[in-house]
């Protein structure tokens, strides 16, 4: 009787250990899912990154997200899609290509399109968006969201808060906040990773609307770097005459075209020349590096907060931008245009014990990937409609995978009566560029008469051409000429034109120009 009241009692210890056991099993397995935080800028340049290194760093340093490039893996040629912001953010959300989820321009909406954040949730994730959204429309797929009206302010923002929405998404104005938005939005981040659910891993969307125009700095930053000269791109009084013609329309020069509101002075008379756009440059690029020394001070504050909290380890953490942005390279501020300063994006990514550090990557990667990468280390499935690829077998592999992706496909749609930028698309391998402008749409005379394209007497376009650029990024990796047409290159060329419409076809893209969107006035924007 005793021995059986024994093993009787023994069982039930055992059964009740099993049970402990597989709670544990299942918490485990739940909390060892690493979370993910996704920390996005706004047109922030790899040249304004001191870990990328370029003619800023001597003066500028990003010590925060150097720190995340030292403790992981920095990407050297990671691009746009499409660079502009909406576009962007919505291939980034999606995985997909600006023709297979519809958000072309700045007026595109996502709407209620499967995204990493809703298969995340559905996969037990927490998931939030704080900060800059500019999607239109009410972020799908998220527990909570914190976001800016639109483009959102610099000083006092509001937000619009999934809690506290008195109307709909579209029509609520928000809450507004005393503050520097960069500040704000970082602060916001780690308050709701430290009221969040803490049983379930979570990920993060943490968007600062900073360094997007007007470049308005924070307060304790106003006289950052009063007395330094900044060091000045070799081409910042390039003619563009080493590109094409389009090229050379834009409107976005600094000397030309850039305003007093933009470097937050009075433009003093008689400048003209190189004078002015060094002027004009001085003060604007010392705006704009104030704005991205508040965005490295909050990623400080979020490593901070994952080092105290034991988060880090189990924790990837990115920093990114949605698209690059020219810094008087070719004399040029703004982006959209495929060369190099506005196509590459910056990309730094830290997971301890799983992604080396200090390592960097030289394969050609898009935004496309961003989500499948995210979904590929939670353990999630990737849907079949997302164009991208993970990429952590390039990230967590000690040795250079080879067989990847050889080149990427890109394409902006936005006819652009104040930037003078047509629509193009191009290739870019890991020599080469080859770049179409496919012409000009009726009406814009704006843009016409830059370019010398505009009858006065007739008031009519003239015909609008379309143009070729190729550039031997190898020998020319400034892009400041256009070899398209040169005979020694014709074979190269040829080649490129072939990959490009197979680029072209296989993610199921064709040669309209979608008129309707040509349509829109440059108010729109």
């Amino acid at each position: 009787m005793k021995l059986e009241i024994y093993y009787l009692k023994r069982i039930r210890f055992l059964s009740l250990l099993g049970l402990i056991l597989m709670i544990c099993t299942n918490a485990l397995s739940q909390t060892s899912r690493p979370n993910i935080i996704f920390i996005m800028s706004d047109d922030h340049a790899t040249s304004a990154i001191s870990a990328y290194g370029s003619h800023l760093t001597e003066v500028f340093k990003t010590p925060n997200i150097d720190r995340l490039a030292n403790e992981g893996v920095k990407l050297e040629n990671c691009f746009v899609t499409n660079a502009i912001c909406t576009p962007s953010r919505a291939t980034i959300l999606t995985g997909k290509y600006s023709h297979k989820n519809g958000v072309y321009t700045l007026l595109g909406k996502i709407r209620d399109q499967e995204n990493v954040a809703s298969v995340l949730q559905q996969n037990d994730y927490m998931t939030t968006v704080i900060g800059k959204w500019h999607l239109h429309t009410e972020p799908y797929g998220f527990d909570d969201f914190d976001v800016l009206p639109g483009q959102g302010k610099y000083y006092n923002p509001k937000f619009k808060n999934k809690a506290k929405l008195k109307r709909s998404f579209k029509l609520d104005r928000g809450e507004q906040y005393e503050g520097y938005s960069t500040d704000i939005i970082g602060d916001k981040a780690v308050n709701w990773m430290k009221n969040r659910a803490a049983d379930k891993p979570f990920f993060l969307m943490c968007h600062f609307k900073a360094p997007h125009r007007p470049w308005d700095p924070a307060p304790r930053y106003k006289d950052f770097l009063k007395d330094v000269k900044v060091p000045e791109p070799f081409n910042l009084h390039d003619d563009n005459s080493g590109q094409g013609k389009w090229a050379q329309s834009a409107f976005n020069k600094i000397g030309k075209d850039m305003q007093a509101f933009d470097i937050g002075t009075e433009i003093p008379e008689g400048l003209t020349g190189e004078e002015l756009t060094s002027f004009k440059y001085q003060h604007f690029i010392k705006r704009y590096l104030a704005c991205c020394k508040a965005v490295d001070d909050n990623v400080g504050k979020l490593l901070e907060y994952l080092d105290e909290s034991g988060l880090a380890k189990n924790t990837i953490i990115i920093y990114t931008s949605d698209q690059g942005f020219f810094l008087g390279e070719h004399g040029w501020y703004d982006k959209r245009l495929i060369y190099e300063e506005g196509l590459r994006m910056p990309f730094v990514v830290r997971y301890p014990n799983v992604i080396m550090a200090n390592k960097e990557v030289k394969n050609l990667v898009v935004n496309t990937d961003f989500a499948p990468t995210f979904l590929d280390f939670a353990g999630v499935d990737i849907p079949e409609d997302m164009q991208g690829v993970s990429l952590k077998p390039i990230l967590i592999s000690k040795k250079k995978i080879k067989d990847w992706r050889k080149s990427v496909y890109y394409r902006y749609w936005m006819h652009m009566t104040d930037v003078g930028v047509p629509a193009h698309y191009g290739i870019r391998t890991e020599r080469y560029k080859l770049t179409y402008y496919y012409g000009l749409p009726l009406g814009m005379r704006g843009t016409a008469r830059r370019i010398d394209l505009y009858n006065k007497e007739s008031g009519m376009i003239k015909p609008t051409p379309s143009e070729w650029e190729f550039f031997d990024l190898k020998k020319d990796p400034f892009e400041m000429n256009n070899l398209y047409g040169n005979p020694k290159y014709d074979k190269v060329i040829d080649e490129l034109k072939e990959q490009l419409k197979t680029q072209k076809n296989s993610l199921g893209d064709s040669d309209e120009t979608y008129p309707e969107l040509q349509k829109q006035t440059a108010k729109d924007w």
